[in-house]
């Protein structure tokens, strides 16, 4: 009776599970990789992950201290995963516009590099970048 409980679509157990190395353009398919390359995002992290499920409207479960069994690398960024609610206790899908783990992993892959922490802190290197420029350049001038 245990096993069929769990089996419920809206049991946690139930929930898709994505990790970050399934949409990361840094790793291989053999490492993990789940979609194109062309689509897949510069190191994703699973809050990452978690803001853009949340914001279209899934029920979305951040397990912070899950690992990817194929990730070597044991750093925090590279940790956790999300758990994301596909479908509803009758089996039907929560949201119609996401009927496979696929399309969730593709939206979530397209929509991370225009979350504002993304955006910002692109802007912010380049910023920094030409302003230490100008500081080299500035030293210059002072020392003749």
């Amino acid at each position: 009776a245990a096993a069929a409980g769990a089996a419920s679509p809206a049991d946690k157990e139930r929930f898709i599970c994505i990790y970050p190395a399934y949409l990361n353009n840094k790793k291989t398919i053999a490492e993990g990789r789940r979609i194109p390359i062309d689509k897949a995002v510069e190191n994703p992290t699973s809050t990452e992950i978690q803001d853009v499920c949340a914001a279209v409207g899934f029920n979305v479960l951040l397990e912070k201290n899950k690992m990817y069994p194929r990730e070597w690398n044991r750093d925090v960024q590279f940790r956790g995963r999300v758990r994301i609610q596909l479908k509803q206790d009758d089996g039907n899908l929560c949201l119609p516009q996401f009927p496979t783990r696929k399309s969730v992993m593709l939206y979530a892959a397209e929509t991370i590099p225009k979350l504002k922490t993304r955006t910002q802190k692109m802007g912010g290197s380049d910023q920094s970048l030409q302003q230490g420029e100008g500081g080299k350049k500035g030293k210059g001038k002072k020392k003749k």
